[in-house]
């Protein structure tokens, strides 16, 4: 019997606080609480940028999180089939042979691997190459992949069509050809600075919403609870219509002890939002970001502006030939 009523009593104990919490809360809410105990104006300041913070990362989180797509740029008007995405430009592009006559017209790009197409010795083989099942993972599904691919197809169909006899390469086919092989580069690069924003930012930002900002959270609900009771506590001394000078010593010392236990909390909670709100660590993450993105868009800026250079002789060598013909 003795263990039964320790054990009411304990859970009497537990409930009761919870109890007039709720009791305290719902008197606010209803207009009929007495007097509310204010929280420090400091304590409030710190509230509302922790609230600023909180919703910072929220937003920007819900931007950035498409950095962890793949496919966040693919063009949704593009249909590649599963061949299409089969084979990096690398697999698709080294040696191109296309029978011309009684000669082999070699289309030699600048890339320095030797692939399925170098085996090609007539344009059977080369469609061969082409069509056969894939040897490695599908090709990544970006804007800049997307176009080395319809480059790259663009540029093979044409010196395919060529016709027979030709001594000179098409110089449009050569074009796409470079022009598919430097955004096959950027694709990549934009994948690299897809993966460094992923570990050096979205990982810290959402560390800090989750884990920080959420201790935050968890410190301001204890405050909240601690002050209800307390409000709790000052509305049942003061039933009746009771003077605090009238109030008996018991209900002096519940007060006085929920008050302690209000500045406790209010104490705990200011210490863990000043830490939140002080942390270099969002401000380190955002500079990662900026890096990464400055990193990838240099690098994109040379790859292009070599290829432009590249395509650029091309066109000038076939505005030469062009003119040379006219005038004979």
């Amino acid at each position: 019997m003795d263990k039964f009523r320790a054990f009411t009593t304990q859970v009497s104990s537990s409930v009761t606080p919870f109890a007039a919490r709720s009791q305290q809360w719902f008197k606010e809410q209803t207009g009929n609480a007495g007097e509310k105990t204010e929280l420090p104006h400091d304590y409030v300041e710190l509230e509302t940028r922790v609230d600023a913070l909180k919703v910072t990362h929220q937003k920007l989180l819900a931007a950035t999180s498409q950095y962890a797509n793949e496919a966040y740029d693919y063009p949704p008007n593009v249909r590649e089939s599963f061949q299409d995405l089969g084979k990096s430009i690398n697999d698709k592009v080294l040696l191109f042979f296309v029978p011309l006559g009684t000669h082999t017209h070699i289309l030699t790009p600048s890339f320095p691997q030797v692939n399925l197409l170098s085996k090609a010795t007539s344009a059977a083989d080369a469609q061969a190459a082409l069509t056969a099942p894939p040897s490695t993972k599908p090709q990544p599904k970006t804007f800049a992949h997307a176009i080395a691919r319809a480059s790259l197809a663009g540029s093979q169909g044409i010196a395919m069509a060529t016709p027979q006899g030709s001594t000179e390469p098409d110089p449009l086919s050569q074009g796409l050809e470079k022009y598919a092989i430097a955004q096959e580069k950027v694709g990549e690069a934009r994948l690299d600075q897809d993966e460094k924003i992923q570990g050096r930012f979205l990982a810290g930002w959402t560390t800090t919403l989750n884990q920080s900002l959420k201790s935050a959270d968890k410190a301001r609900a204890a405050v909240n609870n601690a002050r209800l009771n307390l409000d709790a506590v000052k509305g049942k001394a003061s039933a009746g219509g009771k003077h605090e000078e009238s109030y008996s010593e018991p209900q002096r010392r519940a007060i006085e002890q929920a008050e302690d236990a209000f500045v406790e909390k209010v104490d705990e909670a200011t210490s863990v939002m000043r830490n939140v709100l002080d942390t270099p660590e969002p401000l380190r993450n955002l500079a990662e970001l900026v890096r990464a993105q400055a990193e990838y868009h240099a690098r994109a800026q040379e790859i292009l502006e070599e290829v432009s250079k590249s395509i650029g002789d091309i066109q000038m060598e076939q505005e030469a030939s062009y003119r040379k013909m006219r005038d004979q």
